[in-house]
């Protein structure tokens, strides 16, 4: 069995994992890279797999980074089935959508800027057509069925609790009459967070893939990130102005809401603020939050128990859902004091744009970030101390507060990833490090190392990794090249590609078969030596 690290290694974005048995191909989740532009180019390369050989598509949720890419998956071959759980399917059948959207319209602003520089127009990564084609190779199914997708594959969801729907994603494989249990994390969530209920505990696991999004840092406090929200948003509108959240649409908008839901409740402790409209603005959110009221059975106790007393916690006095662009509009022609939470929740796309344009030079603004900033976003820009940024083409200078509250996170942090390894009665062989920054990922292995005894390997994008019975990789990891990563090749740099992944696919083959001592150091030779013609390549391209 090989797996192939394709998206979000030692980056928090495109998670997208490919398992290669002796006779089927399957990903894991298939999601768009999001942040500065150089990363986003990996959006528009070519899948470094045919995606009509893909067989079955492990969606783990629905957030765009984990999903963003289905429809171009579908637009170019994919006929098998994306399996995920009922929530997810609803969740993408919005997101998926949207994201069509919003490539369409950067495609015309983008072609506008080419017209009248005389280049030639760009299609879309793909269009809603697309992303509502792709939605019937759904096939979703509940938590805690263990269902068969083959004779020798079969496959368990267990709750993550990131987001609605969200999952832990546990394969079994059989092989040469041999069963390997591969344990895929997805994205945990923090324990004890509003709404949903907390990370399922799994037994065991031959092989692990673990996210790290916060795996050097540390939440603050539950109680402390309310608290801190509200002292934030009172000084904020005791001076007269408005405060901004950007949010993801879902997952963070509705555990707002929540939140904000338990403090108008108690209504002595804040007067001043009863008067103050609170609005969700964001079409997408207002969607997600109808189908996270459809969901439930997914809720956790406290949540349950609000609903069976007759509160609806995802609704309170003041809460307002703007609908249309007119309504958004008018949100920022007022001076009154307000509360606005909006998407996009890195400040990429989305009506939270204009709204920062419009209050981002205010003294008397507060903006908040309740989630994840990854880099080169505009979101990351904002929280990392930048004294202006461009929005629109135009220069804003930033005078408004800016404060973080990371507590509201959907990711566990390093203490909370440390525990749930801890909840394994049978340690996995290995684990691979993902989803982080290099070095939230690098020092988590590390601390996993220390803690546990556990090798742990960080994998670069791209690199694949041959498993053994014995835990022990068969091979180092020899990513194989893309053509049009680095642009055109020439025919000698052509003929070079295909020649050292014709002989890297023939030298993993032969891996998997049963081989003498003396065989097996002889191919591993030969791969030390293919992975200094790997780096020749590289240096070749480089110099290009």
């Amino acid at each position: 069995m090989k797996i192939s690290f394709l998206g979000a290694a030692q980056m928090v974005t495109g998670s997208n994992y490919l398992i290669t048995t002796d006779t089927y191909k399957i990903l894991l989740d298939c999601g768009q890279f999001q942040g500065g532009k150089e990363t986003e180019k990996l959006n528009a390369l070519p899948f470094p797999f045919s995606p009509s050989e893909i067989d079955f598509l492990i969606l783990s949720h629905a957030h765009i980074d984990h999903s963003g890419r289905i429809p171009k998956l579908a637009k170019e071959g994919f006929r098998g089935k994306i399996i995920c759980t009922r929530a997810t399917a609803d969740l993408a059948s919005i997101l998926l959508k949207d994201s069509g959207h919003i490539h369409e319209m950067e495609a015309v602003w983008e072609n506008r800027k080419r017209l009248r520089a005389g280049l030639d127009p760009v299609e879309p990564l793909y269009r809603v057509e697309d992303a509502e084609n792709s939605l019937q190779f759904l096939n979703p199914i509940l938590y805690d069925q263990k269902i068969d997708l083959t004779d020798s594959i079969s496959l368990r969801f267990q709750d993550a609790g990131h987001i609605l729907g969200s999952s832990i994603v546990e394969l079994w494989i059989r092989e040469e009459n041999q069963e390997t249990k591969l344990v895929f994390s997805g994205d945990l969530g923090s324990k004890d967070r509003p709404l949903l209920r907390n990370p399922s505990l799994i037994e065991d696991a031959d092989y692990l893939i673990l996210e790290s999004t916060y795996g050097n840092r540390l939440h603050e406090e539950p109680e402390k990130r309310v608290f801190k929200l509200m002292d934030i948003i009172s000084k904020t509108i005791a001076r007269g102005g408005t405060v901004i959240i950007p949010s993801f649409a879902v997952g963070r908008t509705q555990e707002l809401i929540y939140e904000l839901n338990k403090y108008y409740d108690h209504k002595e402790m804040i007067q001043d603020l009863l008067k103050v409209p609170v609005y969700v603005d964001s079409p997408m959110a207002t969607s997600a939050t109808e189908i996270f009221r459809k969901h439930a059975d997914c809720f956790d106790e406290e949540t349950r128990g609000y609903i069976l007393s007759g509160d609806n916690p995802l609704d309170f006095h003041n809460l307002r859902f703007t609908k249309t662009a007119e309504e958004s509009r008018l949100l920022n022609a007022s001076e009154e004091p307000k509360i606005i939470i909006s998407a996009s929740g890195m400040c990429e796309a989305g009506r939270i744009k204009h709204h920062l344009k419009h209050h981002l030079w205010k003294k008397n603004s507060s903006v908040i970030f309740v989630g994840y900033q990854a880099e080169g976003t505009l979101g990351r820009s904002i929280k990392d101390g930048a004294e202006n940024v461009k929005i629109f083409g135009e220069k804003i200078q930033i005078r408004a507060e800016i404060h973080s509250i990371e507590g509201f996170s959907g990711h566990a942090d390093q203490s909370e990833l440390l525990d749930w390894l801890r909840s394994f009665k049978k340690p996995p062989k290995k684990i691979f490090i993902v989803h982080g920054e290099p070095d939230a990922s690098t020092h988590f292995a590390h601390m996993i190392r220390d803690t546990f005894d556990i090798e742990t390997v960080v994998p670069k994008l791209y690199e694949s990794f041959e498993l053994n019975e014995y835990g022990v990789d068969l091979s180092k990891s020899i990513p194989k090249i893309i053509p049009g990563q680095a642009g055109e090749l020439d025919a000698s740099a052509q003929n070079m590609l295909r020649d050292l992944n014709v002989a890297i696919d023939r030298i993993h083959m032969l891996l998997s078969t049963d081989l003498s001592a003396k065989d097996y150091q002889i191919l591993k030779n030969k791969l030390i030596q293919l992975e200094k013609d790997v780096i020749d390549l590289n240096m070749l391209l480089g110099d290009k």
